[in-house]
């Protein structure tokens, strides 16, 4: 249960990167959020009951110039 105040968003909210940190690992790209989220510096992350969320990536779009 989250002791913070408002209370964190559970791991299954849309908002759930809005937990707070309880342990961060920038050396090794990750830190564990209050809502046992498991978030990494690739923007991928690992719910409390073991799925993955894959990173989400930046998508180059590509236009041609009018002749």
């Amino acid at each position: 249960m989250c002791p913070h105040k408002p209370t964190c968003p559970s791991a299954e909210a849309t908002d759930r990167e809005a937990a707070l940190v309880v342990t961060a690992h920038p050396d090794q790209g990750w830190s564990r959020l209050c809502n046992g989220l498991l978030l990494f510096d690739d923007t991928g992350e690992i719910l409390p009951d073991g799925k993955i969320i894959a990173p989400r990536r930046l998508v180059a779009v590509v236009t041609s110039a009018a002749p």
